[in-house]
C-alpha cells in the first residue's frame, strides 16, 4: 500500500534547502577571499560558477516556497 502523499511539512524544507544554499555561497565565498589568490584561474571560475548556479537555485526554491505558504 502506498503512503499517502504528505506536504504538511514542504515549506519547512524548502526554507531548509534555501538556508543550506545560503550558507554554501557565504563559505564558498570566504574561501575566496581567503584564498583566491593561492587558486587556479579554471578553480576560481569553477567556484564562481557554482555560486551562481546557487543563487539561481535559491530563486527556485523562494518561488516553491510561496506555492507552498
Amino acid at each position: 500500500m502506498a503512503k499517502p502523499d504528505d506536504r504538511s511539512d514542504n515549506a519547512e524544507k524548502i526554507q531548509n534547502a534555501i538556508d543550506n544554499t545560503r550558507e554554501n555561497i557565504q563559505e564558498t565565498n570566504d574561501y575566496l577571499d581567503e584564498h583566491a589568490d593561492e587558486i587556479s584561474g579554471q578553480e576560481l571560475h569553477n567556484l564562481e560558477h557554482k555560486n551562481t548556479k546557487r543563487e539561481r537555485a535559491i530563486e527556485g526554491f523562494e518561488e516553491e516556497y510561496q506555492d507552498e505558504k
